[in-house]
């Protein structure tokens, strides 16, 4: 109960926090001149919803590869179903990671039946490969801007240090996902993981993983099972995440573009990996809220494209991408009989 307390408490005081940014970056905004400014773009707006498309497409390729090698024939559209519904919890709901990150096992078995540690053994695998990825993506926005994040961070950091700050918090991020995805890889880490939380102080908290200390153990023979040809496939799965984490980029260059913003795509790829390394770092926030806002209006004022217009409307069409996805993926939630609930209690340990 305390957990959820907590984990509800971070969420809403994410989500207030968020709603007062975007209340104070939108307050300047001529939302009338806004509207005339995103109409002039007519039907080539339909182009701004492809790159998201394509990054859950791709996610859920990789997301095949990376099931135990005993679970086979993997219905795509089906997982794809799972990929929209949990990423639009994880996304829209106050601290909705940890709702809809447990929910994914859940819902691969019962839509596809797979065994629950297959599926946790999966997402665990898929999360840490999402990180790496994560890392290099960082790595390469930083180095292929770093002498633009240098310049233009010196209106915001006196040292001008931003490029190297950009590629150190690759670094960082790069190698600690690989160094727990080498621990979790050797096939004792989830006993590992509940050895340590036996130590909690709290009796029912002891007795519900000692209930479900057969549940470790399944995974980590499933985990067991990832064999030297599997680590090969992981090559192939880092490159598809790689390219899934530069759709975000690319859809920013489509938006600018079709605005008529004159911007390189180099320029754009490092603010958007800075400002995808802010939103992670403020993950309590749903969907970066204010946050996401606030770090592209710094970035449109230090490159010297600050426009009102411009900018209302680029920050204005990325939100509304966004509402139409999730209002696309808590469509396909109720459709499917999953539920609110059913996430909460999955996160609560219920299933």
């Amino acid at each position: 109960m305390t957990k959820k307390t907590g984990n509800n408490l971070a969420g809403y005081i994410g989500l207030a926090l968020g709603l007062v940014l975007i209340v104070f970056q939108f307050r300047q905004i001529d939302f009338a001149g806004v509207v005339g400014r995103i109409s002039s773009i007519g039907f080539s707006s339909v182009s701004i919803l492809l790159p998201f498309l394509a990054l859950h497409l791709l996610e859920t390729f990789a997301w095949i590869k990376v099931f135990p090698p005993g679970i086979t024939a993997i219905p795509f559209f089906k997982l794809l179903k799972i990929q929209l519904i949990t990423e639009t919890i994880s996304m829209t709901l106050p601290a909705g990671m940890a709702i809809g990150e447990p929910l994914r096992p859940y819902l691969c078995s019962r839509f596809i039946g797979i065994p629950l540690p297959a599926g946790v053994a999966s997402v665990a695998v898929r999360k840490l490969m999402l990180g790496v990825a994560q890392g290099i993506y960082t790595i390469i926005g930083a180095i292929a801007g770093f002498s633009l994040l240098q310049t233009i961070s010196i209106p915001m950091i006196p040292a001008g240090v931003l490029g190297y700050i950009m590629v150190g918090a690759g670094v960082a991020v790069f190698s600690l996902f690989f160094v727990f995805l080498l621990l979790l890889l050797n096939g004792n880490a989830a006993q590992s993981v509940h050895r340590l939380l036996m130590f909690v102080p709290f009796k029912r908290v002891k007795k519900w993983l000692l209930d479900r200390e057969s549940g470790f153990l399944d995974t980590d023979a499933e985990l067991k099972s990832f064999d030297t040809p599997f680590a090969g496939r992981l090559i192939l799965v880092l490159l598809i995440y790689i390219i899934a984490w530069f759709m975000l980029a690319i859809e920013s260059y489509i938006i600018l573009r079709l605005l008529g913003v004159d911007i390189s795509f180099l320029q754009v790829l490092s603010m958007d990996t800075a400002i995808t390394m802010l939103r992670a770092f403020f993950f309590f926030i749903p969907s970066g809220l204010g946050i996401q806002e606030l770090g592209y209006r710094v970035f449109f004022q230090a490159l010297g494209l600050y426009n009102v217009q411009d900018y209302g409307a680029f920050v204005l069409l990325r939100r509304f991408k966004e509402l139409l996805w999730y209002t696309f993926g808590y469509a396909i939630m109720f459709l499917s009989g999953v539920h609110l609930r059913d996430a909460e209690g999955v996160s609560r340990g219920d299933s």
